[in-house]
């Protein structure tokens, strides 16, 4: 079992930066993909942002160059660096966990946090 506890959310306005803080608990960390979604009011959930177990990662079209995701094993934590932040970016923005243990895929998520651009 993981949990996934997400911080760092909050109210920004146009422009101005966050970084969210998801920190997992339960298990190996590093054995997991990581991934940020986000979910707008009235809209799907949607992929943000990924990271592989090696570090390899992909973004939606939407945050190139402005958002960063990372990683740190030794702290069992994924970060999402977002810069340039826009009011289409407020959403709940939700950390996801991915992975195969001895033959069994597991998926986790997080409770949210909430990010609200104004402009």
């Amino acid at each position: 079992q993981v949990q996934l506890v997400e911080s760092g959310g909050g109210l920004v306005q146009s422009g101005g930066s966050l970084r969210l803080s998801c920190a997992a608990s339960g298990t190996s960390f590093s054995g997991y993909s990581m991934a940020w979604y986000r979910q707008g009011s009235g809209k799907e959930r949607e992929l943000v942002a990924s990271i592989t177990r090696s570090g390899a990662t992909n973004y939606v079209d939407s945050v190139k160059g402005r958002f960063t995701i990372s990683r740190d094993n030794a702290k069992n934590t994924v970060y999402l660096q977002m810069n340039s932040l826009k009011p289409d970016d407020t959403a709940v923005y939700y950390c996801n966990a991915v992975g195969v243990v001895l033959g069994v895929g597991y998926n986790y998520w997080g409770q949210g946090t909430q990010v609200t651009v104004s402009s």
